[in-house]
């Protein structure tokens, strides 16, 4: 399996050479991509003096902050054109463990179409939130599963391994959804493409250094996007592979 592991980042000068040798060790077979936004803090320049030490490792310039998803779209088609076979989501802030790639790559080769790294299956777990921040996302998560009949117990991870053959079918290039609506999104329309979904257990950490990008507007997109895909659904019009809506059966 050729696979990539596709990084954005902004602004993650002090994540980003330590994020890079973690990736490299757990994973020694997969190219990297850090996808940049024009970070002011030089994040872009220290991945470009670690690929010159341990190679395979490429930075994708964009001029300005974009959005997670933007990040993931442009990932996405840059490793399909370079003919990798699986392409990887995941965090230079460390939230999302490195150590466990190997689990998710063996999922992946054993079938699974998407492979969720999950807090919300049993062995995963968040141990630094509190009870309240907990029950919010797990809430939202399964708001997200029944609205939407996703099956997936961490719809809005977004730690994750994507199949290239599924990426092609989904039409990934049309989502516009940013943050958690990215990843709810991304589900919900491998879900109407029949993908086999593998959620494998992952412990959660928030990030220790640096600023996180997350904020209530992506929260409020994410769940009024869920409404609007679950009112469709409900009145028989839902995505299709192709990328248009369509009637539900």
């Amino acid at each position: 399996m050729k696979a990539l592991v596709v990084i954005p980042t902004y602004n993650e000068s002090m994540n980003i050479e330590v994020m890079l040798r973690a990736v490299r060790r757990h994973a020694p077979q997969a190219v990297i991509l850090v996808v940049d936004d024009g970070s002011p803090d030089g994040t872009a320049e220290i991945a470009e003096a670690v690929e010159a030490e341990l190679g395979s490792i490429h930075v994708l310039r964009r001029r300005e902050k974009a959005g997670l998803g933007s990040a993931y779209r442009a990932g996405f088609a840059w490793g399909l054109r370079e003919g990798f076979d699986a392409l990887v989501e995941i965090d230079a802030d460390f939230s999302h463990d490195p150590g466990a790639l190997p689990e998710m790559f063996a999922a992946a080769e054993a079938g699974a179409d998407v492979v969720i790294g999950s807090r919300y299956v049993p062995g995963g777990s968040i141990p630094d939130w509190s009870w309240h921040r907990k029950m919010l996302s797990r809430s939202g998560n399964r708001y997200a599963s029944m609205m939407l009949r996703l099956k997936v117990a961490d719809s809005t991870a977004g730690y994750r391994i994507y199949q290239r053959g599924l990426l092609e079918r989904i039409d990934y290039s049309t989502v516009r959804a940013d943050g958690y609506g990215f990843q709810i999104e991304m589900t919900y329309r491998s879900r109407q493409a029949s993908a086999v979904i593998s959620e494998v257990p992952i412990s959660f950490v928030d990030r220790e250094r640096g600023q996180s990008k997350m904020s209530s507007s992506i929260i409020v997109e994410a769940l009024w996007l869920v409404t609007v895909w679950g009112i469709q659904r409900l009145f028989g019009r839902a995505w299709r592979p192709n990328g248009v809506v369509s009637a539900v059966r």
